[in-house]
C-alpha cells in the first residue's frame, strides 16, 4: 500500500495532477551543483531537473501549501567551492534542506559542515564513503560504487571469468570504487591479476592497456571511472584491438558516452538505473511507469535526454518532498527523521527503503546489466 501510494504521487506530480494549496511561504531548496568543471555532465542534467519538479510543483499549489525555491549555485566540480556554496546556502539563504554534491568529491567536502549545521543534506555522489559511515544529516541517492562493483563482479563469475585486469580514475568516484573491487574480489572468488590506473584527464591511456594486454591469463577488464577519461580508455581498448569482454561502471550510463565513443563501447557491458532502459523493462515493474513519467516530462521540457543524473535529482526531490509531506512541517530536525523514515520511495534508480543503518536505502536488485549493442544500451539482467 505504502509502495503504490508513493507510486501514485510521483506520476501525479510529473503529470500535474497534484491537489491544489493556498501560496504560503516558500520553502527553500538549496543545491550545489557542479554546472561547469569536470561534472557538468552531470551537474547541468540534475538542475534542468530540479527546476522541472520546482515548476510542476509550484504549479499544483507546492508542498504543506507552501512553494518552493530552487536556490542553486555552480560549484565549479571543485570541492572547495562546493564548501563555499553549502555554507552560504545555510548561513546567507538560510534553506531549508539541500540537495547537491554531484559527484563524490564534492560531496565527501561538505559533510562536516551538514552535521555541524543539522542541515538535512541528500548527495548525489556515487561513492560509499558518502553514508558509511552513517552520518544523522546526510543521505544519498545513485547506487554505491560498491553497488556498481559487486554488480559487475556478480556478472563475471556468472560468466566463469574469474581473472579480471582492473583500469580505474585515480580521482573519487574511480578511486573509491577501485577500493570496493580491490575488497570484495577475493571473497566473490575473482583475482584481480592487473591493476592499472588513469587520470581523468588524460589524453591517452594506451601504456596502461598495453600492459594489461601482456598480462598472463587475463579474461575481462573493468573500467572505472566517470567523465570524459572512460571515452578515452574505450577508444584507446579499439585502437588497440584489446579482444577480451570489457566492463564499465555505471558512471557512464549516458547518450554522451556512447556519443563520445563513437561505437568503440558496441559489445562492452555495465550496470545501468531503470531510467536508461525504460522502455524494455518489463510491464509489471513498479519503476517503468515512473521511469517513462520523467523521461517524458524531462525531454519535453528541455529537449535533450532524461540522463540518470536528471533522474537522481528527480528521486532526490521526491524523497525530501514526500518526508516534507509526512512531517507536516519543514522544521528541520523532524524532516531529516522522516527521510530516514522513508519506505517503499519507487523512483527512477530503484525502491528507497531507508534505516537509522541505512541512508542509501537500495539493494542490488535495483541494478539492471546492460550491453551496449549498435551503439545503445540493451538490457541483458
Amino acid at each position: 500500500m505504502a509502495l503504490r501510494r508513493m507510486l501514485g504521487w510521483a506520476l501525479a506530480t510529473l503529470l500535474g495532477l497534484a491537489p491544489t494549496a493556498q501560496a504560503a511561504e516558500e520553502l527553500r531548496l538549496g543545491a550545489f551543483l557542479s554546472l561547469t568543471g569536470t561534472y557538468t555532465f552531470m551537474g547541468d542534467p540534475e538542475k534542468k531537473a530540479l527546476e522541472l519538479l520546482v515548476e510542476r510543483t509550484n504549479s499544483t499549489g507546492g508542498v504543506l501549501g507552501r512553494p518552493i525555491r530552487l536556490i542553486a549555485y555552480d560549484d565549479g566540480s571543485d570541492p572547495e567551492k562546493a564548501m563555499t556554496a553549502a555554507k552560504r546556502l545555510i548561513e546567507n539563504d538560510r534553506v531549508d534542506f539541500i540537495i547537491g554534491g554531484s559527484g563524490t568529491p564534492t560531496s565527501m567536502a561538505v559533510l562536516p559542515l551538514m552535521e555541524k549545521a543539522g542541515m538535512p543534506f541528500v548527495s548525489m555522489g556515487g561513492g560509499i564513503g558518502i553514508v558509511e559511515p552513517v552520518r544523522n544529516w546526510t543521505f544519498k541517492i545513485p547506487h554505491s560504487d560498491r553497488m556498481g562493483a559487486e554488480k559487475v563482479l556478480t556478472d563475471l563469475k556468472r560468466r566463469g571469468l574469474t581473472r579480471l585486469a582492473l583500469l580505474s580514475e585515480n580521482v573519487g568516484f574511480g578511486k573509491s570504487g577501485r577500493d570496493q573491487v580491490l575488497k570484495l574480489a577475493p571473497s566473490m572468488g575473482i583475482e584481480v591479476v592487473a591493476d592499472e590506473i588513469y587520470g581523468p584527464k588524460d589524453a591517452d591511456v594506451t601504456p596502461q592497456l598495453t600492459k594489461i594486454r601482456g598480462t598472463n591469463g587475463v579474461q575481462a577488464l573493468f573500467v572505472f571511472g566517470t567523465g570524459q577519461g572512460p571515452a578515452v580508455v574505450t577508444r584507446n581498448i579499439r585502437q588497440l584491438g584489446l579482444d577480451m569482454p570489457v566492463y564499465q561502471s555505471h558512471g557512464v550510463v549516458s547518450k554522451e558516452f556512447l556519443r563520445l565513443v563513437s561505437g568503440a563501447a558496441d559489445g562492452m557491458r555495465l550496470p545501468a538505473m531503470a531510467l536508461a532502459v525504460a522502455e524494455q523493462l518489463p510491464a509489471n515493474d513498479p519503476q517503468k511507469p515512473v521511469a517513462l513519467a520523467f523521461k517524458a516530462a524531462f525531454e519535453a521540457r528541455w529537449h535533450q535526454e532524461a540522463t540518470i543524473f536528471a533522474g537522481h535529482a528527480a528521486d532526490a526531490f521526491a524523497m525530501v518532498t514526500e518526508a516534507l509531506r509526512r512531517a507536516g512541517s519543514a522544521d528541520k530536525a523532524q524532516l531529516r527523521g522522516q527521510i530516514e523514515r522513508t519506505k517503499g520511495l519507487v523512483g527512477t534508480g530503484g525502491i528507497f527503503t531507508m534505516t537509522p543503518t541505512d541512508h542509501l536505502g537500495l539493494d542490488l536488485g535495483s541494478f539492471h546489466m546492460v550491453e551496449i549493442r549498435n551503439g545503445d544500451w540493451v538490457l541483458v539482467d
